[in-house]
């Protein structure tokens, strides 16, 4: 049986199964038919997607908030808030859902000249288990990514400062050229004197779009708390509703099936959920595993995703 997005233990192990939306039941129907048959899956596109995060303001608290009482919740409150976007639903990959700033990585996200500090290409090869070049590309695009959907930098002037300043409209042209494909984020940061902070994102896991999907990812996913000074906005495109929310929000919403909550975000929103504080979400050293659903039909004859989580 389906289980709500509250219900989906995070933990090794444990057994995955989550609800599909109806536009995706002709593609688990006709993986099932030919899995057995020579089907061939669409190729994975590298992508990245960033979780920012910030401390809970008393005086600014998030403006989506929980309905659960804390006495009922899964988890403790920790104090910490997320950035979250809805989807627009013309886009044509997870239309309407609510995720995390990401997206593909971008040929040039691969450029060497890109001014960097933090880990380096090769060190995130090795904790990534990618190529030193696929790791540069899924390093850069998350960094590229957050500042495309959201205005959010993670970059500095040396290795231990982050500029506190990108909403001017120097700065907002910068970002509709990068959406627009025309320069490329090491072109952005040499032109103002700045460093990539690789420092700055956490890895928590990566997750690959089922075989059944016509377009499919091996995303990326990380965590990153939000630079003093910066603020996150919904000036992208791509984006409907984008705003910073209690993670039990999600949780409520997904749950009463007012939100759209796909497998991967509701994984990685445990990693911001079930933590002790920020320092235990952003400096926690997580070891590589990669996860991909499978389709099925269950036992009530409905459409699921599901697997063992590594």
């Amino acid at each position: 049986m389906a289980q709500k997005p509250s219900e989906q233990a995070w933990a090794s192990g444990e057994r995955l199964t989550a609800k599909v939306q109806p536009r995706q039941i002709p593609a688990i129907d006709k993986w099932l038919a030919e899995r057995d048959k020579g089907f061939v899956p669409v190729t994975p596109l590298k992508a990245s997607t960033v979780m920012l995060v910030r401390p809970a303001d008393p005086d600014n608290p998030a403006p989506f908030r929980a309905r659960t009482a804390v006495e009922d919740r899964v988890a403790p409150p920790n104090g910490i808030e997320l950035f979250m976007i809805r989807r627009q639903k013309s886009m044509s990959f997870a239309p309407d859902a609510v995720v995390f700033p990401g997206g593909r990585v971008d040929p040039k996200d691969s450029d060497p000249a890109l001014p960097w500090a933090g880990p380096t290409p090769a060190q995130w090869a090795e904790k990534l288990h990618q190529t030193e070049d696929d790791a540069r590309r899924i390093i850069v695009a998350a960094v590229r990514e957050v500042f495309e959907e959201c205005g959010v930098l993670l970059a500095g002037p040396d290795a231990n400062t982050v500029v506190d300043d990108v909403c001017t409209p120097e700065w907002a042209q910068e970002r509709e050229r990068l959406e627009a494909h025309e320069q490329s984020l090491a072109e952005v940061l040499i032109r103002h004197n700045l460093y990539i902070r690789t420092d700055l994102l956490a890895y928590c896991s990566n997750w690959v779009t089922p075989e059944f999907s016509p377009k499919r990812f091996d995303t990326f996913f990380f965590a990153a708390l939000c630079p003093d000074g910066q603020e996150p906005d919904d000036r992208s495109s791509e984006n409907s509703i984008a705003d910073w929310v209690e993670p039990q929000w999600a949780f409520d919403l997904g749950d009463a099936g007012e939100i759209i909550l796909l497998p991967p975000t509701i994984y990685n929103l445990n990693f911001v959920y079930r933590a002790k504080s920020l320092d235990d979400l952003l400096y926690t050293d997580r070891p590589h595993i990669q996860f991909m659903e499978e389709g099925a039909i269950d036992e009530n004859g409905d459409h699921v995703v599901t697997g063992i989580l590594p």
